[in-house]
């Protein structure tokens, strides 16, 4: 029979957890029913009042106790590594989760052959959670699915029961609050199986431990270094698509202007003239930024590159592949329009009718200039990214077969050839 190790952290929790352990301990019967047995551990992250004391009149809960105050998540790091079940699952010890579901959990988890199941509160059931912290919630989580491009209700759901042997990829975590949240944002990018499972939530027993915007700031801060870590094109290209979007639409605005036979800008024209130099040149370099961080991220987890804002490759070849080609074309561009409206100078137009178009010339060129120096260094990039997956496979002798899956396959070749 398998077993599935609860896990409650507890700091300061002497009102709620002689209730919670109880009410914890009362589904065994249900466990079993599922096919497992009961492994509850309370660790107390050193509370100062009765909690460690109360604890010890069970006798079927293990009591492990932190010298002084770690934080949530170590707390649960803590439980987790004395923990013996095939399955981990954890809840707070203020009675806001419902224990009663983890039967529920764990039959879903086992079904779907899940590696994470999460208690949604934002699933539909009945929840006493405040206004505040709802909104905060869905902000949280459609973050966390916009981020990792797959659905989530509830990102920092204090209920939840995972698979052991899942726990080394959602590693490491926190060891605060934000333990949570950056579970699932690993959780998502790791492209583990994930089920929610809809549970009711309470108010709390005592003081939340909970600051809005501290622990808020926190979650924030998490959950976009994580994803990060992972995918830091899609954060990092998306910001650089809408400041390139932005600066063409101001751009277009202002050619707009310039063909009615407008030639001095106000205040505001010559502001929306700087915004849009300082945007395209802006949002290029973060893009490339992103799809440089990528081919990093790739090359540390020696695995493929990510492609795409969107989990898959909007351009075949890749976008970041043709910025070659696109910075030499808006170099060239750059110096012709530079070239003709200096031109134009030289045979008499006013700096008045040509100040806008030598302007758009030297952002071209600097555009051009950020998206070759980007291409050159992916590319190096990617040739060291292929090394350490060409090395693997000779050691295991699959050259073969990452060599034709490979981007640089036709340079190898052609490289083969000259040698032959």
């Amino acid at each position: 029979m398998e077993v599935l190790s609860v896990v409650i952290p507890a700091y300061n929790e002497e009102d709620g957890i002689g209730e919670i352990v109880e009410r914890v301990l009362a589904t065994r019967a249900e466990l079993q029913d599922c096919g497992a047995a009961l492994e509850l551990i309370v660790v107390d992250d050193g509370s100062r009042d009765r909690t460690a004391e109360l604890v010890r009149e069970y006798p079927d809960v293990r009591l492990v106790q932190h010298p002084t105050n770690y934080g949530y998540g170590a707390a649960l790091k803590t439980g987790f590594a004395r923990a013996t079940g095939q399955w981990l699952g954890f809840l707070d010890a203020d009675g806001t989760y419902p224990p009663e579901h983890f039967p529920a959990l764990l039959c879903a988890g086992r079904a779907q052959g899940a590696d994470l199941v999460i208690g949604s509160r934002m699933a539909g059931a009945e929840s006493q959670m405040p206004m505040s912290r709802r909104v905060g919630n869905i902000f949280f989580a459609t973050l966390v699915s916009l981020i990792g491009n797959r659905r989530i209700s509830d990102s920092a759901s204090g209920m939840r029961v995972i698979r052991r042997e899942a726990l080394a990829r959602l590693y490491p975590l926190p060891d605060g609050l934000n333990f949570t949240p950056v579970m699932s944002t690993r959780a998502i990018h790791e492209t583990l199986s994930m089920v929610e499972v809809p549970i009711p939530y309470a108010e709390r027993v005592g003081r939340s431990k909970l600051t809005i915007v501290g622990d808020g700031t926190r979650f924030l801060q998490s959950i976009v270094w994580t994803a990060l870590s992972y995918n830091p094109v899609r954060i990092l290209g998306a910001i650089g698509v809408a400041c390139v979007a932005l600066a063409l639409l101001i751009g277009l605005v202002l050619l707009a202007v310039r063909l009615q036979g407008i030639t001095e800008l106000g205040t505001w024209g010559t502001l929306a003239v700087f915004l849009a130099q300082v945007l395209a040149v802006s949002g290029v370099s973060i893009f490339s930024l992103g799809a440089t961080f990528n081919y990093l991220v790739s090359l540390f987890h020696k695995e493929p590159v990510r492609q795409g804002l969107f989990g898959k490759p909007i351009f075949d070849p890749p976008l970041d592949r043709q910025f070659g080609w696109m910075g030499l074309l808006a170099v060239l561009a750059g110096l012709l329009v530079g070239a003709v409206s200096l031109g134009f100078g030289f045979a008499g137009w006013p700096v008045s009718r040509l100040w806008l178009y030598l302007l758009g010339s030297a952002m071209l060129i600097l555009v051009g200039v950020q998206l070759m120096i980007s291409w050159v260094v992916m590319r190096v990039l990617e040739g060291l990214n292929q090394r350490a997956l060409l090395v693997t496979a000779d050691m295991n002798g699959r050259a073969g077969d990452v060599l034709a899956a490979s981007p640089l396959a036709e340079e190898l070749a052609f490289d083969e050839q000259l040698a032959l």
